[in-house]
């Protein structure tokens, strides 16, 4: 079993990276419960599924396949001897920072409860852009974040509930299927040929598959 190392909610900054002009990339730890709920839509919607979280490009980011961003401490960890630089919780901007949990690793449609009663769906990867190359000021970091295969997962709300650093974080239903964020991550940003037979499987989101659809096509 894992658990919650820290709960990460942005502190805005500015950003030339995008039109936006500001961004909740930068996320700090808060020490208290955050209430957690579906946020509905990704443009019309509350955006982040944590309140007080705040999502300022909301045509790429937030909604409810993107409700919740968790990042792995051992993943920051392996980053942190390969750049060499400490990496606090939620550079990467996260929601969510956890130990003991395979992240990478999870199925697509599995079902994580934190806590008493919070439930968390894996969704897809994260898929790295500008204002995290900004963020990052590593060279050519969307390549390298892409090539290492450690996106970390978005997850979607099943159940709403609140969430805290120290809560702990179970795999209480996996699907049949197998297929792993790290594997679609994987397959979207380096072997589109594969995304065919990964629509057909059963549990993926919609809005999933509708993505690995057009990818193939292009």
């Amino acid at each position: 079993m894992g658990s919650i190392l820290s709960v990460n909610l942005a502190v805005p900054e500015h950003s030339t990276a995008k039109r936006v002009g500001v961004t909740g990339i930068n996320k700090q730890p808060v020490d208290r419960p955050v209430p957690v709920r579906a946020p509905g839509p990704k443009t019309t919607g509350l955006h982040s599924g944590l309140v007080g979280d705040q999502i300022f490009d909301i045509e790429n980011h937030g909604g409810d396949d993107q409700a919740v961003y968790a990042y792995a401490r051992e993943d920051y960890d392996w980053w942190e001897a390969r750049l060499d630089r400490v990496l606090p919780g939620g550079i990467f901007g996260e929601n969510l920072t956890t130990v003991g949990v395979d992240v990478n690793g999870a199925v697509i449609g599995e079902t994580w409860r934190i806590g008493d009663s919070l439930e968390l769906q894996p969704t897809f990867g994260r898929v790295p852009c500008a204002t995290f190359q900004a963020k990052m000021a590593e060279p050519q970091w969307v390549k390298t974040f892409t090539r290492e295969n450690r996106p970390g997962t978005y997850l979607r709300v099943v159940k709403p509930g609140e969430v805290q650093a120290g809560d702990s974080v179970s795999v209480v239903d996996r699907p049949a299927h197998g297929i792993t964020i790290a594997a679609v991550f994987h397959a979207y940003l380096n072997e589109p040929e594969l995304l065919p037979a990964l629509t057909e499987v059963e549990d993926l989101p919609d809005s999933l598959r509708q993505l690995l659809r057009r990818r193939s096509r292009s």
